[in-house]
């Protein structure tokens, strides 16, 4: 891989993956397979799977541009494909797929393990104490957090520590399907 990826290009490789295993993705969850894909991938290589930064908001972290590209589906799961804009004629147009098949691989080893998750228990992974989302909100409790931004060399500090207790149930109960930032 050159260099990352427009985030919405995975989010649809995402999503496609998910029909095709029969899963059906809100924008809260796909928040949280881009945020895991993006972790290991930075954890492995050293490099960013996706342009941009994540941001802490309430329900974990979450791709500000993928935010805006499914937010049109609410609390309901997605159907449609975040696309392009042409910068030229301001047409819409398609995202190509990544031609990486590590990018493939990893993607569908993220929706194989974490796809069958409810949102609550992603959430639950997403707010581990010492994660990177952790970090970044507690720093803001006593510093300045310009933005809430979570910066990918935290992610790479700190990703590790993505780990709670195994269950089917969420710790914290079950957060609505879509997510706002911290106000």
């Amino acid at each position: 891989m050159s260099g990352a990826y427009d985030p919405r290009v995975i989010a649809n490789l995402m999503l496609d993956v998910a029909d095709r295993r029969g899963l059906k993705i809100t924008n809260l969850a796909l928040q949280k397979f881009l945020y895991f894909a993006h972790g290991i991938h930075l954890t492995k290589t050293k490099r960013p799977l996706v342009s941009g930064y994540f941001e802490a908001w309430q329900y974990g972290p979450v791709h500000p541009a993928v935010y805006r590209a499914f937010k049109q589906a609410g609390s309901s799961a997605i159907s449609t494909r975040a696309a392009g804009k042409d910068p030229l004629t301001g047409k819409s147009r398609e995202l190509p797929p990544p031609s990486d098949l590590s990018v493939f691989d990893l993607v569908s080893d993220v929706m194989r393990s974490y796809g069958h998750l409810p949102p609550g228990r992603l959430v639950d992974l997403s707010h581990a104490k010492h994660s990177p989302w952790s970090v970044v909100v507690d720093k803001a409790r006593t510093d300045v957090a310009f933005g809430m931004q979570i910066p990918d060399d935290v992610i790479i500090d700190r990703f590790r520590h993505h780990k709670v207790s195994i269950g089917a149930s969420p710790l914290a109960g079950e957060p609505p399907s879509d997510d706002t930032p911290f106000t």
